[in-house]
């Protein structure tokens, strides 16, 4: 079957539990999503195709996925085939316009396009979200797991260890910090406005932090964390495995905070304005502060690290 993941890294995260359950229930899955899907995912074995930008493009993908599966399952186009992980009324287009029989959850008035939309029930957190609509495909009532158990490979791992050992840093003894949010929540910013200085205190104190900037946060990390290790131009898959190695992560409300809750990581999160019951990293490592409309203060973030770094 063909899934549609979202466009986001912490909700590609969040969908992995769903898409193991497809997978449990016989189904062999071809994802559609972002290039870095690729490397997040790597263990899981699933192909990931690279969604296009342009509408004729992506169509034609599809078309070409539905005719390469009904080649290897007559019952292909006999039943239920696409599921949509995005609400977007246009991840429905594509898929009708490509001949598709797809499920997803009924809104953006786009049911009509699908071959039946799934209730999207109020107040669940969004790692419920997506597996309550896989249960609603397959038809069946269970709970979502306690951790997410994402998985890097073996030469993800040995690629880590070999950026930290050029820097002279020991897996388990970093703070591995996430220190960026893209995006608002409401129009208030996600980002803890005392992250630079907590650094600071963090750097004078000897710790020893490591970052993997974005490309669109490489100048800012230049600027705003000059004495902090930058692994720059990494894929997901080995800052999974780097936040995996830390001594404990710090991030923001952000993608890379629940990479390191997925992956088991020590996570501490200073909390903003987002709902924890909808969007908090998902696994019983995470540790979350909320204050909100305050934040954290830099002393109570610094003890939390002193007691898993002692």
């Amino acid at each position: 079957m063909i899934v549609r993941l979202r466009n986001f890294v912490g909700d590609t995260v969040l969908s992995i539990p769903a898409l193991r359950l497809l997978q449990s229930h016989g189904y062999r899955l071809e994802l559609v999503g972002k290039s870095w899907a690729r490397g997040l995912l790597e263990t899981e074995g699933w192909p990931v195709h690279v969604r296009p930008e342009r509408l004729g493009e992506r169509v034609a993908q599809l078309r070409a996925l539905r005719r390469q599966l009904r080649a290897q399952d007559p019952g292909f186009d006999r039943r239920s085939n696409t599921l949509l992980f995005p609400y977007a009324f246009s991840a429905a287009l594509d898929a009708r316009l490509a001949g598709l029989r797809a499920e997803g959850h009924a809104v953006e008035g786009r049911t009509w396009l699908m071959r039946r939309g799934h209730p999207r029930r109020p107040g669940r957190h969004t790692l419920v979200e997506y597996w309550e609509l896989a249960c609603d495909f397959l038809g069946i009532d269970e709970p979502p797991p306690p951790a997410i158990g994402l998985q890097v490979s073996e030469p993800q791992r040995e690629r880590a260890a070999a950026l930290l050992a050029a820097q002279g840093i020991a897996p388990g003894r970093y703070v591995m910090i996430c220190p960026f949010a893209n995006g608002k929540t409401e129009v208030l910013d996600r980002t803890w406005p005392a992250f630079p200085e907590f650094v600071r205190r963090l750097n004078a104190a000897g710790r020893r932090i490591v970052m993997v900037p974005g490309p669109t946060e490489l100048e800012g990390a230049r600027q705003l964390y000059p004495d902090v290790v930058r692994f720059e131009g990494v894929g997901l898959g080995i800052y999974a495995a780097l936040l995996q190695m830390a001594g404990i992560v710090v991030s923001n409300d952000t993608g890379p905070g629940h990479i390191a809750a997925g992956v088991g990581a020590r996570l501490l999160t200073p909390w903003g304005p987002a709902d924890p019951a909808v969007w908090a990293p998902w696994g019983p490592t995470v540790k979350l502060l909320q204050y909100w409309p305050g934040w954290a203060s830099v002393e109570e973030m610094l003890a939390e690290v002193d007691q898993a770094l002692p």
